[in-house]
């Protein structure tokens, strides 16, 4: 685990806890509009980071570094964005943070910031460990909103 980027694992995983202990710990009643977009949010985006995570395979890891058995994968979801799991798993406490407690858009932001980070850091990883990475990082031009960032 050392070397391969833990702090920023330790850091999402914190700002996880606290969108889901914000969602729980506030007692509050969305308008049903933002329940419903929320739910909607929730189950895309939980969709897009689980089908990204599936074309990762026995590659996927939280690290920004990537295993050494590892493979280049641009397939799937990879080739819209180049970090589908983080942008489906922020759909996904965006959803959350709509149906549950706004409070917790706050972490969610951050979350939003955080992952916007390790994918700089993984990238560097990736352009190290794949040669093909560059070519597929100039065709892939999004890195977690299509078309936007």
């Amino acid at each position: 685990m050392r070397g391969r980027g833990a702090g920023w694992v330790v850091a999402q995983s914190v700002l996880l806890l606290a969108v889901v202990a914000l969602c729980v710990a506030t007692s509050q009643s969305p308008p049903r509009a933002l329940v419903v977009a929320g739910i909607v949010l929730m189950i895309a985006g939980a969709f897009v980071a689980v089908s990204a995570a599936r074309t990762l395979g026995r590659s996927l890891t939280p690290f920004p570094k990537p295993k050494e058995s590892g493979e280049l994968e641009t397939g799937g979801p990879f080739r819209i964005v180049r970090h589908p799991i983080y942008a489906g798993l922020l759909v996904v406490v965006v959803g959350a943070s709509l149906t549950f407690s706004l409070w917790a858009l706050v972490p969610s932001v951050a979350l939003a910031v955080l992952w916007s980070q390790k994918a700089r850091v993984e990238e560097n990883h990736l352009a190290r460990s794949f040669p093909a990475y560059a070519e597929y990082r100039s065709r892939v031009r999004a890195r977690l909103i299509p078309f936007v960032y």
